[in-house]
C-alpha cells in the first residue's frame, strides 16, 4: 500500500491537478550579473538625463575655466595692445582681438568669473531674504501673511529687469550693486515658493505631533519645514541663476553693471557693437558664451527638477 505524498512523482501530479487552469506557471527569475545590472542602470540614467548631464558638463567646464583663468588664458585680459586692434581669429588669437588689441578669448574666460560670481551672490541674497519671509508668512498666517505677501506682490508687479535698473541707478553702477539689486528683485519669487510649500507642510501629522509634545517653533521650522521644502526651492534657485546671468549681461550692456576695463560678457557685447560690421567676432563670441552658459544651466536645472520629482523617478524604473 502506497502512502499518498510519499511518492515525489505522485505529489507533482497532484500539485498540477490542483492548480487552477487560469493560473499560468510562474517562470523562474533570470539571474543578472551585478556588472550588467549596474551598466543597465547607468544606461537608463544617461538616457533619461542626457540633456541634464550635457548641461551640467558645460557648466562645470566653464566653472573650471573661471577658477583656472590665470592658467588657461593665454594673455592679460586688461592690458592693451594697440599694435593689433581688430584682428580676426587666428592661431595667435583664436577668437580675435577687440578695438584695444585685447584677446577676446582671454576676456571671455575672465568674464566667466564675473558671471559665476553675480549668479551665485544674487541667488544667495534672494534666498537669505526670501526664505525667512516665506516661512514666516506661511507658518504664522493671519495678518503677518497678508502684510508680507502684499509687499512681495508689490515688488512682483514690476518687471524684474526694470526694477533692477531702478535699484542700480539709485545706488550707482557697479558689480556689487548689480548683485544686490538682482537678489532683491528675485527674493519675492523665493518667498512665494517657500510660503506655498510651508502652508502644506505645517498641516502634516508630524508637525502637529511636534506641536503637541511642545517642540519649540524655531526647532519645528529648522528640523521639519525647511528640509521638506528644499526641493522646490532648489529648482527655483537654479532657474534664478540663469535669469541672473541674463540680467547681469543686460545691466552691463546698459553700462549699469560691471564697469570697464573689468571683462564682462555683457560689457564686451556692448563695447563691440560699434564694430559689428567689420569685426563680427567681438560681439559673436561673448554672445555665444552667454547663450551656451544659460542653456547649460537650464538643462542642468531641468535634470535637478526631474530628479527631485518622485513621479518622474518612478517612471524611470
Amino acid at each position: 500500500m502506497t502512502i499518498l505524498g510519499s511518492d515525489p512523482f505522485m505529489s507533482t501530479q497532484s500539485d498540477e491537478a490542483n492548480r487552477p487552469a487560469s493560473s499560468p506557471a510562474i517562470p523562474p527569475t533570470p539571474y543578472v550579473a551585478p556588472h550588467r545590472k549596474l551598466s543597465a542602470q547607468l544606461s537608463q540614467l544617461i538616457k533619461g538625463y542626457t540633456l541634464a548631464l550635457a548641461g551640467a558638463l558645460l557648466v562645470i567646464v566653464i566653472a573650471f575655466a573661471a577658477v583656472l583663468a590665470p592658467v588657461v588664458s593665454p594673455y592679460d585680459p586688461i592690458e592693451m595692445n594697440l599694435d593689433e586692434p581688430i584682428q580676426p581669429p587666428s592661431t595667435l588669437h583664436l577668437f580675435g582681438t577687440d578695438s584695444f588689441g585685447r584677446d577676446v578669448l582671454t576676456r571671455i574666460i575672465y568674464g566667466s568669473r564675473v558671471t559665476l560670481l553675480v549668479g551665485t551672490v544674487s541667488v544667495t541674497v534672494a534666498l537669505l531674504l526670501g526664505l525667512p519671509i516665506g516661512v514666516l508668512a506661511g507658518y504664522a498666517g493671519g495678518l503677518s501673511d497678508r502684510v508680507l505677501m502684499r509687499a512681495m506682490d508689490a515688488l512682483l508687479a514690476f518687471p524684474p529687469i526694470i526694477l533692477a535698473i531702478v535699484l542700480v541707478s539709485t545706488f550707482g553702477p557697479s558689480t556689487v550693486n548689480a548683485m544686490l539689486a538682482l537678489g532683491i528683485v528675485y527674493a519675492p519669487q523665493i518667498a512665494r515658493v517657500i510660503r506655498s510649500t510651508t502652508l502644506g507642510i505645517k498641516e502634516e501629522v508630524y508637525v502637529t505631533a511636534a506641536h503637541t509634545i511642545g517642540v519649540p517653533t524655531h526647532r519645528i521650522i529648522w528640523r521639519y519645514l525647511l528640509p521638506n521644502a528644499n526641493a522646490p526651492v532648489i529648482v527655483q534657485a537654479t532657474s534664478m541663476f540663469a535669469y541672473a546671468i541674463i540680467a547681469e549681461a543686460t545691466l552691463s550692456f546698459l553700462g549699469l553693471g560691471t564697469q570697464p576695463p573689468t571683462p564682462s560678457w555683457g560689457e564686451m557685447v556692448s563695447s563691440g557693437r560699434a564694430y559689428m560690421q567689420q569685426a563680427y567676432w567681438v560681439v559673436l563670441f561673448p554672445a555665444l558664451a552667454i547663450v551656451l552658459f544659460v542653456v547649460g544651466v537650464n538643462f542642468a536645472g531641468d535634470g535637478i527638477r526631474d530628479g527631485l520629482d518622485p513621479r518622474y523617478r518612478r517612471s524611470m524604473h
